[in-house]
C-alpha cells in the first residue's frame, strides 16, 4: 500500500512538473516545433537511439565477464534492451530495474543472484561517475569561455564528488554495510523464501550471500581493464544521446553546440529518485530545462526535442526491449 502511494504521488508529481513546464513553454509551439521536424532528422535521431540502446551491451559485456566468462557480445545487447524494458516499466526506473535484472544474469551465467548483482551494481557505480567526471570537465573548459551558468558546473562538480566519496565510503565501511544489510534482510529473506522452500534461508544464508556479493565486487580491482571499457562504454551512451539530442534541436529550429549539450546529459538522472517508471515528466523536464540553461535554446524548442527523443527511446525500449526481455532465460523463481 506504501509503495503504491509512493508510486501514486511520484507520478502526480512527475506528471504535474511535465504539464506546468509544457505551458510555460507554450504547448501550442511545442507541437508545432515537434511535428515540423524533417524526416530526415528523425531518421537520424532513430538511428542515434537505437545506436545508444545497443552501446549499453558494452558494459554489459565488461560487467558481467567475471561470472563464469559472462555472455557473448550479441547476448549483452539483447540484456541491454531488455534492461531498458525494465527500466520503463519498473515500479521507480532504472532504481528498481537492476536488482530485477540481476536474476536474468545469474540465470545466464550460472551463478548466484548476489554475485550478479554485485558485477552490476559496480558496474552502474563506474558509468555514472564516468559520466559526471567528464560532463563536470566539459562544463569547467566551457566555463572559462563563458557559455556556461556557474551553477551547472557546481551541480556537476557536486554530484560527481559525492559519487566519488560513496565509492570510497563503501569500500572503507563495506564490512560495517554489511552487518547492517544483514540485519535488515534476514527477516524478510526468511519470510519470502518460506513461500518457495521448505527449509527458509536463515541469517547464514543471507550472510553468505552478502559475502559473495562483495567478493565479486571486488573482483575489479584484479581487472581494471574491464571496469575502464564499462566506463567507456557509459561515455560513449552519452556522446550519442547528446547527439541525438542535438540533431533534435536543429530539427526543431532550435540548432546549438553539441558540448554544453553533452556536458548536461548525465544531471537527469537525479530524477531516478521519482518513483514512477522511465521518471516519466521528471527527467524531461529537467533535461529540456538544463539544455535551455546551457544553450540558451528557446523553452518550447528544448522541450519539442526532448519529447521527440524521449518518444524514440521509450517506443524503443517497449519494443525490441520487450521482444528481448521475452526471450531471457530466469522466468521462474
Amino acid at each position: 500500500m506504501r509503495d503504491a502511494f509512493r508510486f501514486a504521488v511520484g507520478a502526480g508529481v512527475g506528471a504535474a512538473a511535465l504539464g506546468a513546464y509544457l505551458l510555460y513553454a507554450g504547448p501550442g509551439d511545442v507541437l508545432e516545433r515537434a511535428t515540423a521536424v524533417p524526416t530526415s532528422a528523425l531518421a537520424l535521431v532513430a538511428l542515434l537511439v537505437v545506436a545508444e540502446a545497443l552501446a549499453d551491451g558494452i558494459g554489459v559485456w565488461a560487467s558481467v565477464r567475471p561470472l563464469n566468462g559472462g555472455v557473448s557480445l550479441p547476448s549483452s545487447a539483447r540484456f541491454a534492451l531488455a534492461g531498458d524494458f525494465f527500466d520503463t516499466l519498473s515500479p521507480a526506473g532504472p532504481v528498481s530495474s537492476e536488482p530485477i535484472m540481476a536474476r536474468f544474469f545469474s540465470v545466464a551465467t550460472d551463478t548466484g543472484y548476489s554475485e550478479a548483482l554485485g558485477v552490476r551494481g559496480v558496474a552502474k557505480y563506474a558509468k555514472s561517475a564516468a559520466q559526471l567526471l567528464v560532463s563536470t570537465v566539459i562544463a569547467g573548459v566551457l566555463l572559462l569561455g563563458g557559455p556556461v551558468p556557474r551553477y551547472v558546473l557546481t551541480l556537476l562538480g557536486g554530484a560527481a564528488l559525492a559519487v566519488l566519496l560513496a565509492g570510497v565510503l563503501l569500500v572503507w565501511g563495506y564490512g560495517h554495510l554489511s552487518r547492517v544489510l544483514v540485519a535488515v534482510l534476514a527477516p524478510v529473506v526468511r519470510r519470502v523464501s518460506a513461500l518457495f522452500h521448505e527449509d527458509p534461508h536463515g541469517r547464514e544464508a543471507v550472510s553468505d550471500a552478502v559475502e559473495r556479493f562483495w567478493t565479486r565486487a571486488f573482483e575489479f580491482r584484479d581487472a581494471p581493464g574491464l571496469l575502464g571499457l564499462v566506463a567507456l562504454g557509459g561515455v560513449f551512451e552519452q556522446l550519442l544521446t547528446a547527439a541525438a539530442l542535438a540533431v533534435a534541436l536543429g530539427g526543431t529550429g532550435a540548432s546549438v553546440a553539441f558540448l554544453p549539450v553533452l556536458a548536461v546529459v548525465p544531471l537527469p538522472q537525479a530524477a531516478s529518485v521519482v518513483p514512477v517508471p522511465a521518471s516519466l515528466g521528471a527527467y524531461d523536464v529537467l533535461l529540456a530545462g538544463a539544455i535551455v540553461a546551457v544553450t540558451g535554446a528557446p523553452a518550447a524548442g528544448a522541450a519539442a526535442a526532448v519529447l521527440v527523443v524521449r518518444t524514440l527511446s521509450l517506443l524503443l525500449a517497449l519494443g525490441a526491449g520487450g521482444v528481448a526481455t521475452a526471450s531471457l532465460r530466469g522466468w521462474r523463481p
